[in-house]
């Protein structure tokens, strides 16, 4: 067999990329320079360690964008996907994880497969000119000395922002006399029984107050960083609070399809919730509660949160950088930077947000550097799955920015239907049977129920798989 193909970066994209070249046949060495160098980040030295959230977020593949991305993964044989959903915890209508087991089992599968090398290593600057086929998938916490050779390489300043991380609370230590079980409308979710999230009330005074202290509280300085700015998808809590008083209440703090089982007859004003981070439920994270506060004042500020006024927490909220390319303009469709064919870029560095996001332009860009290893070019996945829309997303689907023309507006983004192409015209909406008014709701549900069934009929066909019966109707 030729050179191996190397991938850079042993994260949720450069494990699923080395996966997929393994799987082709293809082999692999998978670099990672944990434990010999660490990140202000990661606390282990296992592949594929989760950083920040345990949550793969929505599973529903026929009504959320990020639900169809799970299935089309399960279609193409993620290895992340089938380590999350070994390793799944109750989670409402999301998949959640136990982010030990899940890191444990992507690493036992790479170590065992015959064609994976893992080299325990720092790659200091851009592969050499004999790995003619090699994968930067460093993500947001890119060696400084790896991003300086990226710059220089490129001729383009990369962007950054900064990613925040959420704490985590031993569940023994939360008041349920106060707090409750149940998942937002009662919805039942893989593994999940509709009483997944602890949901902890505030009155609109305890509200107000805990705003007022979250923009008070003393946070942790940029230094270097000063001026960097934060993706929407993942502000710190308090950043929120600074946005307005009502804006964590229709954020991560909302009340809405929450009855406190203790006081039914009283409508919480907020509410905060914890959502299991462990198989064992000894672990529940503070949902949506990134932040740079200070330890202390974390804990200060959390524990007036009713129902946490004891709780101990295992692990505190923290900050680190992210930084992203302008791959719009350095990237052509299959990932590979256009000013060095063979070398291409996967996960987070590519400017995509989400764990799953990340593991999906893995699974690419590991499934095109195989298909060029072997003499057989894949084409691009139809922009009409999940695949193809965040493919295209990064790659190319953008807006020209306004303050400097002839320059792309990119922007890092979550997998999401507003970057699927419209419909077919004529597209059938109304399912058989249906009698009645078809209401503005009904025909919002039909038109993504529409879009996933169209994408995975597509994702079958360019996976070269049959395409089920159900999805063709």
């Amino acid at each position: 067999m030729a050179n191996p193909v190397h991938v850079i970066g042993g994260g949720l994209a450069g494990s699923e990329a080395a996966w997929q070249i393994a799987s082709a046949g293809v082999p692999v060495v998978l670099h990672e320079m944990r434990p010999v160098r660490g990140t202000e980040a990661h606390k282990t030295d296992g592949l594929a360690e989760l950083v920040c959230s345990n949550s793969f977020r929505s599973d529903d593949a026929q009504n959320n964008a990020v639900g169809l991305l799970h299935a089309e993964m399960r279609l193409a044989n993620s290895l992340i996907m089938a380590s999350g959903d070994a390793n799944q915890v109750p989670a409402g209508g999301a998949l959640a994880v136990d982010r030990d087991g899940f890191s444990e089992a992507v690493t036992a599968k790479l170590e065992a497969h015959p064609l994976i090398t893992i080299a325990r290593e720092e790659v200091a600057g851009l592969p050499p000119a004999e790995w003619d086929q090699a994968i930067i998938a460093t993500g947001p916490l890119t060696a400084p000395s790896l991003a300086e050779a990226i710059a220089a390489e490129t001729g383009e300043t990369a962007l950054a922002f900064f990613d925040a991380i959420a704490p985590i609370i031993h569940f023994d230590t939360v008041d349920l006399d106060t707090a409750w079980f149940q998942s937002r409308y009662d919805k039942v979710g893989p593994g999940g029984t509709g009483k997944d999230y602890i949901n902890c009330p505030l009155n609109k005074e305890q509200y107000e107050a805990f705003v007022q202290a979250l923009v008070d509280g003393e946070k942790t300085e940029f230094r270097e960083w000063e001026g960097t700015p934060y993706f929407d998808g993942c502000l710190p809590i308090e950043v929120m609070a600074e946005r307005g008083p009502e804006t964590l209440r229709h954020g991560p703090m909302k009340p809405m399809g929450l009855t406190n089982r203790h006081k039914p007859d009283e409508k919480a004003y907020a509410v905060v919730q914890l959502r299991q981070d462990n198989a064992l439920g000894t672990l529940y994270n503070m949902v949506g509660f990134q932040t740079k506060l200070k330890y202390a004042e974390q804990v200060r500020i959390f524990r007036t949160i009713p129902g946490l006024e004891n709780a101990e927490f295992a692990r505190l909220g923290g900050l680190h950088r992210n930084t992203y390319i302008n791959s719009p303009v350095l990237l052509d469709t299959s990932l590979q930077l256009k000013s060095r064919p063979g070398l291409r870029f996967a996960g987070q560095i590519t400017g995509c947000e989400g764990y799953v996001e990340s593991a999906a332009m893995g699974l690419l860009a590991g499934r095109f550097a195989a298909a060029e290893r072997l003499g057989k070019p894949l084409p691009v996945p139809p922009v009409v799955t999940a695949f193809g829309a965040l493919l295209n997303h990064i790659t190319g689907g953008h807006l020209l920015s306004d303050e400097e023309p002839g320059k792309r507006s990119f922007q890092p983004m979550n997998v999401n239907f507003g970057l699927f192409p419209p419909l077919e015209p004529g597209t059938k909406l109304k399912p058989d049977g249906f009698e009645g008014r078809f209401r503005g709701k009904d025909k919002s549900i039909a038109k993504k129920r529409a879009t996933t069934r169209r994408a995975l009929d597509a994702c079958h066909e360019w996976l070269g798989l049959p395409v089920p019966a159900q999805a063709a109707e």
